[in-house]
């Protein structure tokens, strides 16, 4: 009788290893010849290979979520663009009492009027827009100039703003780039009180926005490639964009779907779509579905086998049984990366080319 090797499993769901039975490989397990002549019915080639771990999740296709624009100013709204369009640098988000309210590029938000003697990097941020726009005679840093102002009031009489040199608090809204309008949260003719919305946006271009549970936080890196596959079944080279922790109410497990007050945790990641071509195709499935393709590890340049041909030693650990002629020996190793249904190994006595056998 050959002798006797536990036949390794993989449970399904969280990859818990489970051996049937482990009896030894005699000697100390290294390189033990079977008993016998009965061989496993097939067997299978050691590979040196890349080995990709690639994991999918779900997603949407869209311009990703949805944040709020308020206004500082009070008054009457006089202008609120329609659901869908586009608003640029320079360009009116909206206007109270008639005067616009004007988008600009930068991550750090309006917090204080902007005048002479100002300085800080607000007043950079500021600077470079206006420099971005066209108006010139100062210097972009962070002092607000009388050469600062000088530029402000040309920009105020081309924007139809009282020319002042003063940038008042709430004229102007920070954003990282273009927005695409979202929704409304008042209509032309409402009045307005300093913070009250007014909008809301997304950004313009299109992207996948995908959740993940926190245990799979590990899958998205910023700056990553991922691929994403449409409806169709056609690919897009895709790139890991913002991530963010949400808190939001649990759905189900109350009361109408409440969720019984409880919350929970998602990882929202916003998978940018980068070129004129993603963007036109990902246009024609707008909130539809779609899949990533995350790579969840990589190993490149090792010797990898079926993860059918592990079996689990009574000493504890894994082994592969590889066949010489009409022989065969078993070979303890050490296990890595799994991934399309093989498992990289490293072990003493196996190469590349070796045959193991595969377990009926």
């Amino acid at each position: 009788m050959r002798a006797a090797v536990a036949v390794v499993v993989m449970a399904a769901a969280g990859g818990a290893w489970a051996a049937l039975g482990m009896p030894g490989t005699g000697g100390d397990g290294a390189d033990a010849e079977a008993a016998g002549e009965e061989l496993p019915p097939e067997s299978a080639e050691v590979t040196r290979q890349t080995l990709v771990d690639v994991e999918s999740a779900d997603g949407r296709l869209g311009h990703g979520p949805s944040a709020a624009v308020g206004t500082r100013l009070g008054g009457t709204l006089t202008r609120v663009p329609a659901v869908g369009e586009e608003v640029a640098r320079g360009e009116a988000l909206f206007s109270v009492d008639n005067l616009p309210v004007v988008l600009m590029y930068g991550a750090t938000p309006a917090y204080r009027p902007l005048e002479p003697g100002a300085e800080g990097p607000d007043v950079e941020q500021f600077e470079e827009n206006l420099a971005a726009l066209g108006y010139t005679g100062f210097t972009p840093d962070d002092a607000y100039t009388a050469a600062t102002a000088a530029a402000v009031e040309r920009w105020q009489e081309d924007a139809g703003l009282p020319e002042t040199g003063t940038v008042e608090l709430g004229r102007v809204v920070f954003a990282e780039g273009p927005l695409r309008v979202d929704g409304a949260g008042a209509a032309a003719g409402d009045a307005v009180a300093p913070d009250g919305p007014v909008l809301t946006v997304t950004g313009r271009e299109r992207v996948v926005t995908v959740e993940l549970a926190p245990a799979d936080r590990r899958l998205a890196e910023e700056g990553a490639g991922v691929t994403v596959r449409l409806p169709d079944d056609s690919e897009l080279a895709g790139v890991v964009g913002n991530i963010t922790t949400l808190l939001r109410p649990a759905e189900g497990g109350g009361e109408g779907g409440s969720g019984g007050g409880q919350m929970e945790t998602v990882i929202q990641v916003v998978v940018g779509l980068p070129g004129e071509d993603a963007q036109e195709a990902a246009g024609l499935w707008d909130q539809a579905g779609a899949h990533v393709e995350f790579t969840a590890g990589e190993r490149p340049d090792v010797l990898t086998v079926p993860v059918a041909a592990l079996l689990a030693l009574a000493e504890g650990g894994f082994g592969v049984e590889v066949i010489e002629g009409g022989t065969s020996r078993y070979v303890p190793v050490t296990t890595g990366l799994f991934a399309d249904g093989r498992v990289e190994v490293s072990g003493d006595g196996l190469a590349e080319g070796d045959r193991v056998g595969m377990p009926s």
